[in-house]
């Protein structure tokens, strides 16, 4: 962070302005949007992605020359590949690369449900914050701090922390109102950069035995909710699924989500609500039905709430969201 007294400009713009990755997502449609930020404007830019490619797609064309990245991967599995090394990115899992010459190779395997966000960070952001502490930093990280970035580069993908998966869940629903947004995104953006960026020294640990067996089951019981969603299992029997005890589970899912078990279903249901309205494929009676709603008005209320908008709107609003988007 900036010392005190420091001054507040925002970071200078990239030189190359003309970059745009609105395109590469034109095959999507409204499987791409933005959460928060601009990569241009200030330095920092939060996007969301869900969709099911038929195909094997190219998702590195939407990467940013010179930018360094972040993926919150969610589902689906993914590549991407510098001139030395191609990783695979699993479901929960996050990796960051840097987008230089020659360009990183980047696929989404096709047939999958994908679902991530991404973090892109201006060079001049990252040197505005980090660079007192640039000699901590992955390697990756600190070549574009310190402008020695060249070559493109990916980081070894990393299961993600209850921490990560806390900040994930929050960014889908900001919970501040919109004159506090700006402050609010870019404390995301430089807590992500802490948790992901810098390397910790020799022998410390991320988290204890009792924290990884806690963001383990937490990831088993949204892996079931999701496959259950219309009917999902009891407390009791999601704790006999994963072995713990249902008071204990309702304790370490909140701990390592930041969610209620019953938070975590609303959301997915309402998510995966309105995948089907933006498709096209469901009315909104049919929406609420597929994925678990009883009560029409209840399903209204719970997706105005969420979105914005009642549901019956939303798919117009979905598509006019589109064409204006920053990347």
């Amino acid at each position: 962070m900036s010392e005190p007294g420091a001054s507040t400009a925002r970071p200078p713009e990239p030189a190359d302005t003309s970059f745009h990755e609105a395109p590469a997502w034109s095959g999507v449609g409204g499987g791409w949007r933005r959460l928060f930020g601009g990569y241009h404007a200030l330095g920092f830019s939060f996007e969301w992605h869900e969709f099911q490619p038929a195909e094997e797609f190219d998702w590195g064309r939407s990467f940013h020359p010179g930018s360094l990245e972040l993926c919150l991967n969610l589902e689906g599995q993914a590549t991407v590949a510098d001139a030395r090394q191609c990783v695979e990115l699993r479901p929960r899992a996050s990796t960051f690369y840097f987008q230089g010459e020659p360009p990183l190779a980047a696929r989404r395997r096709g047939g999958e449900r994908h679902r991530f966000i991404t973090v892109e960070f201006a060079p001049g952001f990252l040197r505005q914050h980090l660079k007192k502490e640039a000699a901590h930093l992955h390697p990756c990280a600190r070549a574009v701090v310190t402008g020695q970035g060249r070559g493109s580069m990916v980081a070894l993908p990393e299961p993600m922390s209850a921490g990560f998966l806390h900040v994930v869940e929050s960014l889908r629903n900001c919970p501040v109102f919109k004159p506090a947004q700006e402050t609010w995104f870019r404390c995301k953006a430089l807590e992500l950069a802490a948790r992901a960026f810098f390397c910790p020294p020799d022998g410390e640990l991320f988290c204890s035995r009792q924290q990884r067996l806690a963001c383990e089951r937490a990831a088993r019981v949204r892996e079931i909710l999701r496959e259950r969603m219309a009917e999902p299992p009891s407390l009791q029997e999601l704790g006999r699924l994963v072995g713990c005890s249902p008071f204990h589970l309702s304790r370490q899912f909140s701990s390592a989500t930041g969610l209620t078990i019953q938070q975590y279903l609303r959301q997915i249901r309402l998510e995966r609500a309105a995948a089907l309205l933006r498709a096209g494929s469901h009315n909104v009676t049919e929406a609420a039905f597929e994925v678990g709603y009883n009560s029409l008005s209840h399903f209204t209320v719970a997706f105005r709430e969420t979105f914005g908008c009642c549901p019956g709107f939303y798919p117009l609003a979905a598509r006019k969201a589109v064409p204006g988007f920053e990347g």
